[in-house]
């Protein structure tokens, strides 16, 4: 295939040939063949100029330049604006509300939203076991309930008909989003000196995501746990009426034994155990007729978890943000018995904004974080767990 310039200079000597006459019919198809090769010829470049910038990554100032290619375009670019605080072509822009880049907001890679879910997860127990799925955006999101488990039917006699029932009822639940901020003390974004994200040995995501995610996670672990339902999520024991134990002494043997029973069979296959660790250093204290302990760690068990601990069979996950244990006070909910994947769902809104400020903290030789993070949880089924008190 000929280039751009050998096609131009054929044609202007095909031009110059026919100077001072018309050009013949040979010469027109000629020309006219020319014009289209040259079309094509620039379409091609044109395209190959397009993949070339697809695959080609400019390593941003700042980065170490080691001579290894960066393979994500989109990661450098966002490690980049990390460092600096200055969007590029590569990196997408996401407003903060209807999308004007200018307000400052940025949609972060999804290995670093990852990393900032896992954190969370990894701080409050509940969220790594309940029901969790995110979507595209804030909007309400509701479903259809029902509750048929008090309706039987009945035998009738040959010809006959059914002389009771019940109707079937709906009801609704529905998820919203709140709005988390994560920043640093006082009422002021994280600062980070420069000097630091500069060191091309600092991993400057895995710094953001430790750092935003614990905070977030920390509000968000006590809002699952016991959150009002109110300008925030509902929490997994919040409003329950709970199981008591049987006397305000402390909880025995029979009081696990009957919080388990409390639970459907249905559910029960799927069942854990919900408290705080100084609620699990109770349990693990107590033994059975043969003075053996009734919380059995399973180190190695791969038909549980490795080092995971069960109570009568049962595996426990241990949150922090859950209340301690009060045995005498049959209002103060603890923990949790059941399904909690059926019982309580979480909905997270995936677009994590970061907004970074390299300019306001310059003297000082400081870029200034912030992130949100969009989230609401509920309890879905009621039927699927049960809360635990102590007796007064």
């Amino acid at each position: 295939m000929r280039t751009i310039e050998e096609i131009t200079t054929a044609m202007t000597a095909l031009i110059d040939g026919a100077a001072g006459r018309s050009l013949s019919a040979e010469e027109v198809a000629n020309y006219e063949g020319m014009e289209a090769e040259l079309t094509s010829v620039r379409q091609s470049d044109e395209i190959r100029k397009r993949n070339a910038a697809y695959n080609t990554v400019t390593i941003p100032a700042g980065l170490p330049r080691t001579g290894t290619r960066v393979e994500d375009t989109y990661d450098a670019a966002f490690n980049n604006y990390l460092r600096t605080g200055k969007p590029n072509a590569d990196l997408i822009s996401n407003a903060q509300s209807e999308g004007v880049p200018s307000e400052g907001g940025f949609l972060v890679p999804q290995g670093f939203r990852t990393k900032l879910v896992e954190k969370m997860k990894a701080f409050g127990g509940i969220g790594g076991i309940a029901e969790r799925y995110s979507t595209g955006n804030g909007n309400p999101v509701e479903w259809p309930t029902l509750d048929d488990t008090a309706n039987v039917g009945e035998i009738v006699e040959e010809g006959g008909t059914f002389s009771a029932g019940a109707d079937v009822v709906f009801g609704s639940n529905a998820l919203s989003s709140y709005s988390y901020a994560a920043g640093g003390g006082s009422s002021t974004p994280l600062r980070v000196s420069l000097e630091l994200l500069q060191d091309s040995a600092f991993d400057v995501e895995s710094l953001l995501a430790r750092l935003l995610g614990t905070r977030i996670a920390r509000i968000q672990a006590t809002h699952l746990a016991t959150g009002t339902g109110v300008k925030q999520p509902l929490g997994l024991i919040t409003g329950r009426t709970p199981v008591q134990t049987a006397a305000n002494t402390g909880i025995t043997y029979d009081d696990l034994v009957n919080w388990i029973h409390s639970v459907d069979p249905a559910y029960r296959g799927s069942a854990r155990w919900v408290w705080n660790d100084a609620t699990m250093a109770v349990i693990q204290k107590l033994k059975d007729s043969h003075g053996d302990p009734i919380a059995i760690s399973n180190a190695g068990n791969i038909q549980t978890a490795l080092n995971e601990t069960t109570v009568l069979g049962y595996p426990v996950t241990i949150d922090q943000a859950m209340p301690d244990l009060d045995v005498d006070d049959s209002t103060d909910l603890f923990g949790a018995f059941g399904d909690i994947r059926q019982g309580y769902v979480i909905r997270d809104v995936k677009s994590v904004q970061l907004l970074v400020n390299p300019y306001s903290r310059m003297a000082n030789r400081q870029v200034e974080f912030t992130a949100w993070a969009r989230m609401d949880a509920t309890q879905q089924d009621t039927n699927a767990y049960i809360a635990l008190s102590g007796k007064s």
